[in-house]
């Protein structure tokens, strides 16, 4: 009995023992690996008796005699530099789970003993290659290293050291190399294999492939692959039941062999390709297959009712944006269990066959958007009862939406924009019929009014109704919308008052109700959902945005449009956006972007007949771009509040009755690409020191009591006065020209000072993720809807004009002789810019010398540059450049873009680095963070 209790006790003071081990080891992996914890996720690993048991810690799993077997912290927000070693010496542990963290670092390791069965590391930050030391780990059957930043080739041997692994996910990083020349090995196990997004190259597939015949599912999409599809290859994989080449570079048409080993196949993506031809006959015997996805290729053919209808078992069928004509195929009704019928962007005519629904249909999704489809929609569409989305956009349609359609129970989108649809919107939406998420019928001829149903759609995230014949009031019932992000009502005929619900929608990001017949005033209220936005309900939705740009007297200057299934190069030529001058086509994916809660991103209400003053809350929607108010008949002072507006693109106040000045605020926004506040009655200076003073004249106009640059400067007199005054006008003309120019050379000579300055002082800002990314012609570009803006480049012909002409004789008669002391005047803001003088030409350096000697422009020159010997051939050349923008001759007169460019030659001539995060996106400089080092100095 008692050697019985003594094994008994032995027994258990090794189990403690281990115990004690294991938890040091796992607290040693904590030490090492895990810098921040900001969830305190693992403030119970620790020891806190000598007994303590690491099978109660957080994402710690034990056997039944409690030896640790998995450590799984996925999703638990860790940072650090990860090491793998100190969990290897914890001879139990088979399953390590460490996904959705920030793990960064290098995935290697010196330990030859490797213990694990399950190593899941995807989603962190890892990088580097991919080590051979994982070959260490001979008892692996999954490993999963998807979405990090690996780069590299695939180490030769790699996979066939593995030779217990069946779950290969590579999927997401930077791998390179050619992938004809991986080696699977044996891969007698492998059932898995994902290398989906990555960089991998090649024309041709790794023989060993064909060892793999355990292979279920093959995953090689989105790289950079250019080949045929290898038919026998593939239909040697008689297990496969997944295969997925999309977005990579194959072409020809698809081989036969394909269809003969699909027999097995669920899942079949070649979407993103180059194939041509149509689906071979072989893929009648696909009995099982569930999804196929053919879209962005170059199909053409007869094989949806040849080969696809018979596809019983077919639940997702994509073949859009394809080459496919003819009529649609009626034979698509045998696809009884079909969910989703994406035939979108291809050259389909004729009606809508009502046989498509009938009341056993499956059917979830129909997407016929951008076809050449006519006649009018089919009521049978309504006995699809498992309908959700119906897309109908960009064909020819005509006549009403059928009731049928507005009260399927679980309809969700209705879009139907760019037809010739007729009718109203029903009373009742939402009511009798399903709750909706997407309703976006813009261009076409819909009439009556915006049903007062519409506040029961309670899951409403975007409305467009635009370009249409509406009529009658905005319901106040859309304040009940709170997810609402996107709300378009313009160019119609609505009347009455901007509805105050809005201001409770605390998802609006887009308000657009331009070019209607609205009145009232603006509510204040519509500030009120700043800092209240529920991040993403329109997340993920493809869009375009077309902005019609001619000027002020463009009326409807663009709009955001549902962009799904949508050819660009068709939306290009869509008549009803061209009645402009020119027009810039956005596209891109929504998403947002917010650091914090934000606000709304886009105010329209031009074109309608508000009146009253604007409020000055509208300066707290502080992630708005777009706020245009122009063709109203607002009053009273532009806010000083709208200086807050700092990420602002677009500000239009233009023909109103506005009075007082332009506030001083408004210098500061430095990220507008359109200002305009014309036609009102304004007062006073225009802001300089900004961006104001680069835009054209015609943006000022109309405004008698506006002075200052661009237009002349103040206290020269009217410059539109009679003739009997003539010569008094001549002589303020000239002195406002040379002015003018005074203004442009001295920008230039403090430019070319400050970027000396930024060599020295200024450090390197973070720039702010991308907004827009926009073309200086008419054509299409990338768009993301944000909340962070990138600048745009600000109003690029005023880079583009030649500079006004200026000569010494100009400055001669301006100044009344050169002065050393009025330049020094000048500059430290004591004396009037027509005072301004430069003195002796001949020796610039000298000059600029004497003057730094006599201790009076500190504020605009480094001392440094100026008696340091190595920056004497810099200063005299950016002097030199800077005369040449006086020259006699207008030809020799270089642009702006020219005077950049040769800063830039000259930076790459003197090795300097100070221009090369330079464009014309940043005009801003702080002057208070670069008087301060230059004070030191003085």
């Amino acid at each position: 009995m008692k050697f019985c209790f003594l094994l008994s006790f032995l027994g258990f003071a090794f189990l403690v023992t281990c115990q004690e081990d294991d938890a040091f080891k796992l607290l040693s992996f904590k030490k090492s690996s895990v810098g921040s914890d900001p969830n305190g996720l693992l403030s119970d690993w620790k020891l806190s008796t000598p007994s303590s048991n690491p099978c109660s810690w957080r994402g710690v799993v034990c056997s039944n005699d409690n030896r640790i077997t998995a450590v799984n912290l996925t999703n638990t927000y860790l940072t650090g530099t990860l090491y793998l070693s100190d969990l290897m010496l914890i001879s139990t542990l088979t399953d390590v789970t460490l996904s959705g963290n920030y793990f960064s670092g290098n995935l290697s390791f010196s330990s030859p003993s490797c213990p694990f069965q399950t190593l899941n590391l995807s989603g962190n930050k890892l990088a580097g290659n991919l080590p051979t030391s994982l070959s260490f780990c001979k008892y692996l059957t999954s490993l999963d290293l998807s979405d990090n930043i690996l780069k590299g080739d695939i180490p030769t041997g790699f996979i066939p050291e593995l030779f217990s692994l069946k779950v290969l996910d590579l999927s997401g990083n930077n791998l390179t190399g050619k992938f004809q020349n991986l080696d699977f090995g044996a891969c007698q196990n492998l059932t898995v294999i994902n290398l989906s997004r990555n960089d991998l190259a090649g024309t041709g597939f790794p023989a060993s492939l064909t060892n793999c015949h355990l292979l279920e599912r093959l995953d090689i999409s989105h790289n950079a692959l250019r080949m045929k599809i290898p038919g026998a290859m593939i239909g040697d994989l008689k297990n496969l039941k997944s295969l997925s080449l999309a977005y990579n570079q194959f072409f020809g048409q698809i081989p036969p062999e394909v269809g003969n080993a699909c027999s097995t196949l669920d899942d079949l993506d070649l979407s993103g390709n180059q194939l041509t031809g149509g689906l071979p006959a072989t893929f009648t015997s696909c009995a099982s297959l569930s999804s196929l996805n053919l879209g962005h290729n170059y199909l053409s053919g007869d094989f949806l009712t040849t080969v696809v209808s018979s596809m019983s078992s077919l639940k997702y069928l994509s073949a859009s944006f394809n080459n496919i004509t003819g009529k649609l195929p009626l034979t698509l009704s045998n696809c009884s269990q079909l969910q989703v019928m994406d035939l979108s962007s291809n050259e389909f005519t004729g009606e809508i066959p009502s046989e498509l629904c009938s009341s056993s249909s499956s059917l979830e999704k129909l997407l016929l958007g951008n076809n050449y489809l006519s006649g009018i929609i089919p009521d049978n569409l309504g006995s699809c009862k498992s309908l959700q989305t119906v897309d109908l956009s960009f064909n020819s349609l005509t006549g009403n939406i059928p009731l049928e359609i507005w009260n399927l129970p679980q309809i969700l989108d209705v879009v139907m924009w760019a037809n010739n649809l007729t009718g109203e919107i029903p009373e009742g939406i939402c009511v009798k019929g399903g709750n909706l998420q997407t309703l976006i019928l813009n261009n076409n001829l819909i009439t009556g009014t915006i049903p007062m149903s519409i506040a029961s759609c309670t899951n409403l995230i975007w409305v467009s109704v635009s370009n249409n014949k509406l009529q009658g009031e905005i319901p106040e019932g859309v304040g009940n919308l709170v997810n609402l992000a996107i709300l378009q009502l313009g160019n119609n005929s609505l009347t009455g008052g901007v509805p105050l619900g809005l201001g409770k929608c605390k998802s609006l990001i887009w308000l657009d109700l331009n070019s209607n017949l609205l009145n009232g005033p603006l509510p204040k209220e519509l500030a009120d959902s700043a800092g209240l936005v529920s991040p993403g309900p329109v997340s993920g939705k493809q869009f375009a945005f077309v902005r019609n740009e001619g000027g002020t007297a463009c009326r409807f200057a663009g709009g955001l449009v549902e962009f799904e299934g949508i050819r660009k190069e068709r939306l290009e030529g869509f008549l009803n956006y061209h009645f402009c001058p020119s027009t810039r086509i956005y596209s891109g994916v929504t998403m947002y972007n917010y650091e914090s809660n934000g606000s709304m991103i886009y105010l329209d209400l031009s074109y309608n007949s508000l009146t009253g003053s604007i409020p000055q809350s509208y300066g707290s929607l502080s992630y708005l771009q777009v706020l245009n108010l122009g063709y109203n008949n607002l009053s009273g002072d532009i806010p000083f509040s709208l200086g807050n507006l700092k990420t602002a693109l677009l500000l239009d106040l233009s023909h109103n009755a506005l009075t007082g000045f332009i506030p001083g605020s408004l210098g500061s926004l430095s990220f507008l690409n359109d200002f305009d506040v014309s036609n009102n009655n304004l007062t006073g200076p225009i802001p300089s020191g900004g961006q104001l003073t680069t835009f054209p004249t015609s943006k000022y106009e109309n405004n008698t009591g506006l002075c200052g640059v661009p237009l002349d400067p103040c206290g020269s007199g009217n410059r539109r006065a009679g003739l009997k005054h003539r010569g008094k006008r001549t002589s303020s003309m000239a002195t406002g020209v040379v002015v003018g120019i005074l203004v442009s050379l001295l920008c230039i000579i403090i430019l070319t000072f400050i970027l000396f300055r930024m060599k020295r002082y200024q450090k390197k800002v973070e720039t702010r993720d991308k907004y827009i990314e926009s073309l200086s012609t008419s054509g299409s570009s990338s768009w993301k809807l944000s909340g962070v803006p990138e600048p745009l480049s600000i109003n690029i012909a005023t880079f583009e004009k030649p500079l006004r002409k200026l000569t010494f004789g100009h400055l001669l008669e301006a100044t009344n002789g050169f002065s050393a002391d009025t330049l020094i005047e000048l500059l430290s803001g004591k004396k009037p810019i027509d005072t301004m003088v430069f003195g002796d030409d001949n020796n610039l350096v000298g000059w600029a010398k004497q003057l730094q000697r006599e201790r009076r422009i500190c504020d605009i020159l480094d001392p440094e540059l100026l008696f340091d010997k190595s920056c004497e051939p810099e200063l005299f050349h950016c002097l030199k450049i800077a005369f040449q923008c006086v020259d006699d001759k207008s030809w020799k007169r270089p642009t702006m873009i020219q005077v950049m460019a040769m800063f830039k030659e000259l930076q790459e001539d003197s090795g300097s680095d100070i221009l090369d995060g330079m464009s014309m996106k940043s005009s801003v400089i702080d002057e208070s963070q670069e008087k301060e080092p230059l004070g030191d100095h003085c």
